[in-house]
């Protein structure tokens, strides 16, 4: 009769957490970075159609790195979250820590189910708030545990040196090309410290802009006026006023995503 295997169960979630970063770090880094007027989303992506940054509600942003598949079906999931708490209750109670609480408790829940495997993701839910100091940014590892950031978040790829170089460099209130520019730095470093071009068209770029006068607060930058913010510097095209301005379809998007 042969020994059954047997793995202790601390063994048995350390395998499990090994699994998952491994999935998350062979994905692009992506960081999330407070500036004067909202939270940019920054992150290298060249494909057009699937999108690692998307909008949840009004004043929430969803970010996220790994398995696409997987982060997609929690979007959903957020979502749907996110309509009916506004419908059932007011608008106003749906929030960033909500919405954290209940994507902590299913990626929990996967991670310690021993049926199926961890979920290769870490995400980024963000808030924007009517000041600076209201705004929220929440980092969920793929174990479930919340981590409350403040400044700048980076997940996925070399996140560890991404926020480090982030953490020495990032400061209040920058415009945002300050802010843009210093993302695309710290993602064009890799692991040896070299700097490597990232090209515009290979971005993906989003805000939460507090400025704006409509409800929702998301959208995305594409095309010339990204190119201007990447080159401006501190001159009239880095303005909010400038990035800030809607293209027609981008703000006739479903909530679900833009």
């Amino acid at each position: 009769m042969s020994t059954p295997f047997y793995v202790s169960p601390q063994q048995a979630m350390a395998d499990r957490a090994e699994y998952a970063r491994k999935g998350i770090a062979r994905g692009r880094s992506l960081v999330v970075l407070q500036y004067a007027d909202g939270i940019v989303f920054v992150g290298e992506n060249p494909s057009r159609a699937l999108h690692k940054f998307s909008e949840i509600y009004d004043r929430i942003g969803f970010a996220a790195a790994g398995k696409y598949n997987e982060y997609e079906n929690l979007r959903i999931g957020g979502v749907r979250y996110a309509d009916l708490r506004g419908y059932t209750y007011d608008r106003g109670d749906v929030t960033a820590r909500g919405l954290a609480n209940v994507y902590a408790q299913t990626l929990g829940t996967i991670f310690s189910s021993a049926g199926e495997k961890p979920y290769e993701v870490e995400l980024v839910v963000a808030e924007v708030g009517e000041t600076p100091e209201g705004d929220q940014i929440y980092r969920l590892p793929h174990d479930g545990s919340i981590v409350d950031e403040h400044g700048s978040v980076a997940v996925g790829g070399n996140a560890e040196q991404i926020s480090s170089y982030l953490d020495q460099r990032h400061r209040e209130g920058m415009t945002l090309a300050e802010a843009l520019k210093l993302a695309v730095q710290a993602l064009s470093r890799d692991t040896s410290g070299t700097e490597r071009e990232i090209p515009a068209e290979r971005l993906e770029v989003a805000v939460l802009d507090r400025t704006r006068p409509q409800r929702r607060k998301f959208r995305r930058i594409t095309g010339p006026r990204l190119e201007r913010l990447l080159t401006a510097g501190d001159e009239g095209g880095a303005t909010v006023s400038d990035a800030g301005k809607a293209e027609g379809p981008e703000d006739s998007s479903p909530s679900s995503d833009s």
